[in-house]
């Protein structure tokens, strides 16, 4: 038996909204005791955490970091479960094995592919579990288009047998097939009821952007929920909102108050990432928004388009290839005050949509540490969480720490909780959780990460345990520490 005991610590229990000074004891993976007398240790490592605030790891529901080098960045920034929910892999039992037999920092998981599954059928496109050949698909138009009865009997079959096979839901790229039959959404969400699973939607253009869209795409999510009964995740309501997020989080607060499930997360970037050949990112979309070319920029090279005809050339040549959109103005407090807006929302959750780390040699990933130079990102994938600790707790006082941890932690691994039985253990601390915990330096935790350099890890982290074993230990990470187990749905 393998106790370790973390001593004198502001406890935070998000489920409850508490903050005590106790001791956590964590004994063989879970924690077994939380104490506010301290505890004798006998032969238990005790790690004394006086001042600082020890809490349940946070839980991303919105990752694409599929790598080493990614999951260790996600664990400076406080995350213990690293989740892709709104894109999703397929096929799914070769994510789970391939991700298991390279090892993982963190916890993982990942949802059924819509659009790899439209993919297959609509233009024969065979998946091969990988996010970045996914990524290439989005810039292809045979898989946006309406299906016929018979391709939307395939492809639901599809993500029936991923689900049946441990998928945690449905990711739905929506808004990469936006002029696809809003009819098929509904049969997705009536499947997703009919497994007891959840949605996880990056929406469809909003009506505002494009008064012509066959449905306005947040509306199209609470329809759904009060049609299916579906639970409904919203994804990232900043970066598909923009200025019109005042609405948008009114229509969802108006189905939630009709008791639709529908839940809602954010980041507090004011710029994007994705693919370039996305739908909305066409020449002629980019007015809608208030967009130009010069707001993109392209990952790796770091070359911000200069026109129209750039900006197509690279949208034929190579689709797939990831940029950044700026599609708010971080320097206008105006834009800033929409994205504490988002994050304020009644229980929005914290994710942080990281995206794959792009180094010059095209290595796929490194176990290096610290990362060798030139890797290149959103600066959402090593700072998301300690920048949002740093705006709304400690710059604004939007949140409480409780709080906090509840947006990071406890709020997100809730939206699991049916689908996948294990969660239930996540995001809490009390005796029985899991101990993915996070010990945090209220002091000093803050993100370090800019579109100049953006994989430079956010920092406060003093500790933090995966399942009981540490991958952060007095501010060092453990190269040698890859205690990341898979979260899978229930077997159907």
């Amino acid at each position: 038996m393998t106790t370790t005991i973390f001593r004198g610590g502001r406890v935070i229990d998000p489920e409850a909204g508490t903050e005590t000074v106790a001791d956590v004891v964590v004994t063989d993976g879970t924690v077994s005791q939380i104490s506010p007398l301290p505890v004798l240790d006998g032969d238990a490592t005790v790690v004394d955490v006086t001042g600082l605030v020890v809490g349940p790891g946070f839980v991303d529901l919105h990752s694409h970091v599929h790598s080493i080098a990614g999951q260790r960045l996600q664990a400076f920034d406080g995350v213990t479960t690293n989740l892709d929910l709104e894109a999703g892999l397929m096929p799914i039992d070769r994510a789970y094995a391939e991700a298991a037999a390279a090892g993982r920092v963190l916890n993982y998981g990942f949802s059924a592919s819509w659009s790899d599954a439209r993919g297959q059928v609509l233009a024969g496109i065979t998946p091969a579990a990988d996010f970045e050949r996914s990524a290439g698909l989005l810039g292809n138009l045979d898989w946006q288009r309406t299906s016929s009865p018979a391709e939307l009997a395939a492809w639901l079959d599809l993500l029936e047998r991923e689900l049946a096979a441990g998928a945690l839901g449905i990711g739905i790229l929506m808004g990469y097939a936006p002029r696809s039959d809003p009819a098929e959404y509904l049969a997705v969400a009536r499947l997703a009821a009919a497994a007891g699973a959840p949605t996880f939607t990056h929406v469809r253009e909003l009506v505002e952007a494009d008064p012509t869209t066959p449905i306005d795409g947040s509306s199209e999510v609470t329809i759904a929920a009060a049609e299916t009964g579906a639970a409904m995740h919203h994804c990232h309501v900043n970066s598909t909102s923009r200025r019109h997020v005042d609405r948008v989080l009114g229509t969802l607060e108006t189905a939630r108050a009709a008791g639709s499930r529908v839940t809602v997360e954010a980041y507090p970037y004011g710029m994007g990432s994705t693919s370039v050949g996305a739908f909305f990112l066409a020449p002629d979309r980019l007015p809608a928004w208030g967009l130009a070319p010069s707001s993109i920029v392209m990952v790796g090279s770091g070359e911000r388009i200069a026109d129209v005809r750039r900006l197509e050339e690279i949208r034929e040549l190579d689709p797939g290839a990831t940029c950044i959109v700026e599609f708010l103005d971080e320097r206008d407090e105006a834009d800033r005050e929409l994205l504490r807006r988002a994050l304020a929302y009644p229980d929005a959750i914290v994710a942080s949509d990281a995206m794959p780390l792009e180094w010059p040699d095209h290595r796929a990933d490194t176990r290096e540490w610290p990362l060798p130079p030139g890797a290149s990102t959103h600066p959402r994938t090593s700072g998301t969480f300690a920048r949002s600790l740093r705006l709304m707790v400690i710059e604004h006082g939007l949140w409480d720490w409780p709080e906090a941890f509840r947006r990071c932690a406890y709020l997100p691994a809730r939206v699991l909780d049916e689908v996948a039985p294990a969660m239930r253990a996540k995001g809490r601390l009390a005796a029985g959780a899991d101990a993915d915990l996070v010990v945090l330096d209220p002091q000093a935790v803050t993100d370090h990460a800019t579109a100049a350099a953006p994989v430079r890890p956010s920092s406060g982290v003093r500790h933090l345990m995966v399942g009981g074993t540490f991958v952060i230990r007095d501010d060092e990470l453990d190269p040698g520490a890859y205690p990341g187990r898979a979260v899978r749905g229930e077997l159907r």
